[in-house]
């Protein structure tokens, strides 16, 4: 064979070598952080184009940045509509459809800007001292409504702006509070109060529609924006909580309020629970919210209310309907109501008539959110995701058939990694109840290998893992770094029915532990797991979860080689004094922990620091107002003086989840190096 052949077959061969280590690279952190993250879908009036929101990282600046983008109803190329160096967000259009609102800070603090569709014809709307956030148009496009942390005492823009210099310029840095909920996740209130605010499309001075030493709205539930227009741009509706303690009520009220100003009037003042997400049906009969009925339970089944404005009397048109209720829209004709909720792992779309009637899925398929309507009442756009894909925009006929991607943001970074889908898998758990969970696999999977397994416990505790993206746990990062990763479903899990979701509470290591244990044993009979390599981490009450099984690793099925405990409750007592939103632990553990010490004792990890013994990393953050920094800081003293092999990762700068993305690189990349020490 003559040396220019045999040259040239070990290039193609070192070039063939070379396109199949491409192809078959493992998906990483810094891969993660190169996708962008496609949000907030607005159908314009028009029903032509719908404006959505990119965010990409910029890892050297260690932030996000977010523009403004349109793409046709139809497909196609997205157009940019915005680019400067401060991010651009809520994009809303006004109702004919030539202008945008959105939220910028390009020229100081965030204010209210328009533009044109095209992105021409910059406009500032607002100028408030204290900032803007989600901007509402009102129907006949005169008037924009917005949010703003306001000094209650102030009574203009001016005492506010003297008040925050003030603030800013003192040496001084102490803080005083005189009520409960001082502080919230990662936060302090400085005195302030969230108010809604009015102001000319034209800008010019805002007004204060909800002045009062209270937060309206309060911070919310979940759902929809909680202040909306009524159809003749004559009233606005908005969520108020004026409970004397309100960290230890969920008592938000739904009020209307004149737009020119006036007293409001609360019309949920029976319910003792939750209500909000207000808005309006485009005749103008009903104001629609979503409403709870327990006081103090955060979650708490949400149903869908109609007020009859003309009665002024409410009424749930979803009683028969076991699920929360979460992002809602009307058709265009009033008649028919579409929303969101969790199923099974998935979140389907699903309608309502608004005349009663049953609940019909309409979009069956994946984890779907963010629904409207277009102005014909034939189609609807939503966002969908999962655990193998990032959120894109999506469209449907309004009976759900002709699912179609509007967006293909990250087909092209995210194909040659070859993510697989989650496979869904089920098991009989605690009373013998059905439970299923998810199994994510490495690209590379092969059956005939034995893998270490990586077990993810969620927090909440009433959240669940659906088949949807992930940016703080993504478990395709823990798989393609050579796991496989379960992910159970256990009680407490939302879109599982109310009453597997409530046999949590006061039961937080009782069912729930057996599930999980009983998930893995279930795991281990598939034939390609480790059992001598496995591993669990889980944050919030995950975190708890992985605290309890540290005192609790004794299943002669199976023994947790290693630990993860990321911001996980560790001593429920000093939980309850450190937290900030108290009607959470008093619901959870039935009272305080004075008023019911036995239930407080029975759950707490601290009480069997004498059974430690397994590796653990411990990751907690300063800023952590919801699970104090102290329950890290005295769990991880508690398996060091246990002579437990133990690390913590401590950030200074974060709260509950870790936002910054040099911390999450490190977070994931400590993580990782923790888990492959110990399970391979």
């Amino acid at each position: 064979m003559k040396r220019s052949v045999i040259s040239s077959t070990i290039l193609v061969l070192i070039l063939s070598a070379i396109a199949v280590a491409q192809e078959t690279r493992p998906f990483t952190v810094n891969d993660l952080l190169k996708v962008r993250r496609v949000s907030d879908p607005q159908l314009s009036p028009k029903g032509d184009l719908v404006a959505f929101t990119i965010t990409d990282i910029d890892v050297e600046a260690n932030r996000g940045r977010t523009q403004i983008y349109v793409v046709p109803l139809s497909g196609g190329e997205p157009r940019q509509l915005t680019n400067h160096q401060s991010n651009s967000s809520s994009p809303r259009w006004s109702p004919d459809g030539q202008k945008l609102a959105f939220i910028s800070a390009r020229d100081g603090a965030a204010q209210i800007w328009t533009m044109n569709a095209s992105g021409s014809d910059l406009k500032k709307v607002t100028t408030i001292s204290t900032g803007a956030g989600n901007p509402v148009w009102s129907p006949d496009g005169k008037l924009l409504a917005f949010v703003s942390d306001v000094y209650p005492e102030c009574k203009d823009n001016e005492c506010n702006r003297k008040r925050e210099e003030e603030r800013s310029q003192s040496p001084v840095k102490a803080k005083i509070a005189d009520h409960l909920l001082y502080r919230h996740w990662n936060s302090w209130k400085e005195g302030k109060r969230t108010h809604v605010f009015v102001v000319s499309a034209e800008g010019g001075a805002a007004r204060d529609l909800t002045p009062g030493d209270y937060d309206s709205p309060p911070f919310s539930l979940g759902g929809p924006t909680d202040y909306a227009f009524s159809p003749d741009s004559t009233e606005l509706a908005f969520v108020s909580k004026r409970d004397k303690v309100p960290a230890t009520s969920t008592n938000a009220d739904v009020f209307i309020v004149p737009v020119n100003g006036g007293s409001p009037r609360n019309i949920t003042a029976g319910n003792q629970a939750y209500d909000g997400s207000p808005l309006y049906s485009p005749d103008g009969r009903y104001l629609a919210y979503r409403a709870q009925t327990r006081p103090g339970f955060e979650a708490d089944r949400f149903r869908l209310m109609l007020y009859d404005r003309k009665i002024g009397k409410a009424h749930s048109i979803t009683d028969a309907f076991d699920g929360w209720v979460e992002g809602f829209k009307f058709s265009p004709d009033s008649r028919t109501v579409y929303f969101g909720s969790a199923e099974g792992g998935g979140h389907p779309i699903y309608s309502v008539p608004v005349a009663g009637g049953p609940v019909k899925k309409v979009v069956s398929q994946g984890t779907n959110d963010d629904v409207s309507i277009s102005p014909d009442g034939r189609t609807i756009v939503f966002t969908r995701n999962s655990l193998a894909g990032p959120v894109e925009i999506y469209r449907a006929n309004a009976d759900g058939t002709g699912v179609t991607a509007i967006t293909r943001t990250n087909d092209a970074l995210l194909a040659p990694f070859k993510l697989r889908p989650a496979e869904e898998i089920s098991w009989t758990g605690a009373t013998d109840t059905k439970i299923t969970g998810w199994m994510v696999k490495p690209a590379n999977f092969d059956e005939g290998k034995k893998w270490p397994l990586l077990v993810l416990i969620h927090g909440g505790p009433q959240s669940a893992w659906n088949d949807a993206w992930s940016y703080r746990w993504n478990p395709q990062i823990f798989a393609n770094a050579g796991y496989v990763v379960f992910m159970p479903n256990p009680r407490g899990s939302v879109g599982f029915g109310q009453q597997f979701l409530d046999e949590i509470s006061g039961d937080w290591a009782g069912k729930v532990f057996v599930d999980i244990k009983d998930g893995l044993a279930h795991v281990l009979t598939l034939g390609y797991v480790d059992k001598d390599n496995i591993g669990a981490a889980g944050a919030s009450y995950g975190g708890y979860m992985i605290n309890w099984i540290q005192g609790h690793n004794d299943d002669p099925r199976f023994q947790f080689k290693t630990l993860v405990s990321h911001a996980g409750v560790y001593n429920l007592t000093s939980m309850y004094g450190g937290t900030e939103e108290l009607w959470f632990p008093e619901w959870e553990f039935k009272g305080t922990p004075w008023a019911n010490p036995e239930l407080y004792e029975r759950w707490s990890p601290h009480r069997f620091v004498s059974n430690f013994k397994t590796p653990m990393l411990v990751i907690h953050g300063e800023l952590d107002y919801r699970v104090p920094i102290t329950e890290g800081i005295q769990l991880f003293t508690a398996v060091q003086r246990m002579g437990v092999e133990s690390r913590l990762l401590y950030f200074p700068d974060e709260g509950h989840w870790i936002l910054k993305p040099q911390n999450s690189r490190l977070w994931y990349g400590t993580v990782i190096e923790w888990l492959d020490r110990f399970l391979k």
